[in-house]
């Protein structure tokens, strides 16, 4: 980007200000080597910037570029049969035990090249790029085995070149146990899964490693072994906890100081201040909650109260979570979990960068990446009021 003075706009920093949005009305951005050199209001832009060339913005609303802190956007196939189960009254754990859910994903997944993999992921990423979103994490998952896995990251490593959008990647050989392991979780583990991860590393694959600790997943002690090995590797952790049961995962990851555990349905107190003491962000993905048609909210008043930061993401996915709009989602976190639009614009934008370990981003504010979305809406609200209506004008980067 040029060096420039952005005026005229409301500026929707995101920053935790004392102001709600950290919204300055009447807002400017100085941009300087590619980076924010000032934010504030335009009539107060300092005297060493004003000879920047100038783009009025017309009054309308900037904020930080959208963050998708969470998608399984990679992977073969789909799952529409398994929509019209649970429209019949299959639950999730039953379409998993009759080797349905991420298992069924595995083997188109398994049949795909890496090549097909991006060619099926692009347009799902496209939806995304064009609602303002510039930084997508992609995780592996859908192999369950070290080929695959690999894969799945390599496609997620092409796409960052093919689009205009920063790719993290989250090595998850810990999402489900395959058929020809059932029975055997552990082994799994030790011959399959931290294996692929040495592998993923070493070909600089990885820049997070997760897991699904759940009752029809991996126990605490499984993915334990897998977060050791990421610690050795000096990979931070993140882990899809308390979806379905409470399981105490969250606390897991937390004592690993975990970047993010994600869902939480079910969490409890206790493991809410562990996050809280640890600085692990909750990722709220309403999008399965209602694809799933779940009735357990997560505890978002326990966050608030006692301090744990708040992401919400698609969990774009071919089963539980269809959905490529970061824009339907955060008015699902209002409608659905009662966020406030605040909370869900922090949320896929400050916040999200924490649980992606990005300190760069996230805000609009001094020394930080001039990566910005303009929107044709008057308030920020409106982001997350609208249903169905994408009013970005443009990803000024």
């Amino acid at each position: 980007m040029k060096d420039q003075q952005l005026t005229n706009a409301v500026v929707a920093s995101c920053d935790n200000s004392a102001t709600e949005y950290g919204l300055i009305e009447n807002g400017a951005v100085v941009v300087k080597n590619n980076t924010v050199a000032w934010c504030g209001n335009s009539d107060d832009i300092p005297e060493q910037f004003r000879s920047l060339p100038t783009r009025d913005l017309n009054g309308h609303l900037l904020t930080p570029s959208l963050i998708d802190c969470h998608t399984h956007i990679v992977h073969g196939g789909h799952r529409a049969a398994e929509f019209e189960q649970r429209l019949q009254g299959a639950s999730y754990a039953e379409i998993s035990a009759a080797g349905g859910g991420i298992v069924s994903t595995m083997s188109a997944t398994r049949a795909a090249s890496v090549d097909d993999l991006v060619e099926s992921a692009l347009p799902r990423v496209d939806a995304l790029v064009a609602e303002g979103v510039s930084v997508i994490e992609i995780k592996s998952g859908y192999g369950l085995d070290s080929t695959t896995e690999l894969n799945m990251l390599r496609a997620a490593r092409k796409i960052g070149t093919l689009r205009p959008v920063i790719v993290k990647t989250s090595f998850l050989g810990a999402h489900a146990v395959p058929a020809d392991y059932k029975g055997r979780a552990d082994e799994y583990i030790d011959t399959v899964c931290i294996p692929a991860l040495e592998l993923a590393h070493s070909e600089s694959l990885v820049d997070a490693v997760d897991g699904f600790c759940e009752s029809i997943a991996f126990d605490t002690t499984q993915i334990k072994r897998v977060f050791e090995k990421a610690k050795n590797l000096g990979l931070p952790v993140k882990l899809h906890a308390e979806q379905l049961t409470l399981s105490d995962g969250a606390k897991l990851a937390a004592s690993y100081n975990a970047l993010s555990a994600d869902h939480l349905e079910y969490l409890d107190e206790a493991g809410v201040k562990a996050m809280a003491a640890a600085g692990t962000a909750a990722v709220l993905l309403p999008g399965a909650f209602y694809t799933l048609r779940e009735t357990q909210h997560p505890p978002v008043d326990l966050f608030r109260k006692h301090g744990v930061p708040i992401a919400i993401a698609t969990d774009c996915n071919p089963g539980s979570s269809p959905v490529a709009s970061l824009l339907l989602i955060m008015n699902m976190a209002c409608t659905l979990f009662r966020l406030t639009p605040e909370e869900s614009l922090s949320g896929v934008t400050r916040v999200a960068a924490q649980a992606l370990g990005l300190s760069d981003r996230g805000i609009i504010a001094q020394g930080k990446q001039a990566d910005f979305a303009l929107w044709n809406v008057a308030h920020p609200a409106e982001l997350s009021y609208r249903v169905g209506f994408n009013p970005l004008l443009e990803r000024i980067v």
